[in-house]
């Protein structure tokens, strides 16, 4: 019950996530009227705007112009359900008030965490209007939590946090200074802030560590391909956000089977 109701949600959230990056790329206010065909221009009729099951009734077209609808909108529907449900399955407890300030916390973190890896796959760019309020989000219920629960939840709490900002920030900006932005931008830069405060020390380490596997290999796959060059820049923001996703759900598994090969 508890994976059914959090995916459903997730469905919901993550149809207006999408709105979310459209809108911002086309400088729209995120509150400006009804959806509406990024072709046509035709208001998007609510039974036409069902997160997931439209798309599928729909045939992936537009009711109106007939023009093919993207499989980024269920792909970013499905995905946000699915990390919507295991944040359910992980942190809450319909018993257990304490868990649900610790499941809204979460459920916050990944809504931002999906814009900004959609954003940057699809416009190698991360947006500060996501970016920075997700901070403040992090921020501020980290001091809630840690005040009113003592961390309760795996969070990595405000000074862990941090340090774990503080080093991936050095890290990367060293990167950008040396490379002159070539192997880094600075909006990565700045999203391992975001990054190292959700995970703390040292889980920050295991999700850089899987963002630079996952990114090498990604990329020799592309040249193989002969889909991109050595010189040509992939967006890193969805690696990085890929394994801090990894990290915050299965951190002790995978450390303890990566020590286990030793």
């Amino acid at each position: 019950m508890i994976f059914i109701t959090f995916f459903i949600l997730g469905l919901i959230i993550g149809s207006f996530l999408n709105v979310v990056v459209y809108r911002l790329r086309v400088a729209e206010s995120i509150a400006h009227g009804r959806s509406k065909c990024p072709n046509c221009q035709k208001q998007i009729v609510w039974y036409d705007n069902i997160p997931l099951l439209s798309f599928i009734l729909l045939r992936q077209r537009c009711r109106y112009c007939r023009e093919k609808i993207s499989y980024q909108y269920p792909l970013v529907e499905v995905g946000t359900g699915l990390l919507f449900a295991l944040v359910g399955l992980n942190f809450f407890n319909m018993a257990d008030l304490t868990t649900w300030t610790t499941t809204l916390y979460y459920l916050g973190v990944i809504s931002f965490l999906v814009a900004i890896f959609v954003y940057d796959f699809l416009y190698m760019e991360i947006p500060d209007l996501v970016l920075w309020p997700a901070v403040t989000w992090v921020i501020a219920f980290g001091l809630i939590l840690e005040g009113g629960q003592g961390g309760q939840g795996g969070i990595g709490l405000i000074y862990s946090g941090v340090l774990a900002a503080f080093v991936a920030f050095a890290f990367f900006f060293a990167l950008v200074a040396v490379s002159k932005e070539k192997w880094m931008g600075m909006g990565d830069a700045y999203l391992v802030i975001l990054l190292g405060l959700i995970l703390g020390w040292p889980n920050i380490l295991l999700a850089l560590f899987l963002a630079f596997g996952m990114g090498a290999i990604f990329g020799l796959v592309l040249i193989v391909l002969k889909k991109k060059k050595m010189q040509s820049q992939i967006p890193f923001a969805p690696f990085l956000i890929l394994g801090t996703l990894l990290a915050l759900f299965w951190y002790a598994p995978i450390v303890n089977w990566y020590l286990g090969l030793f």
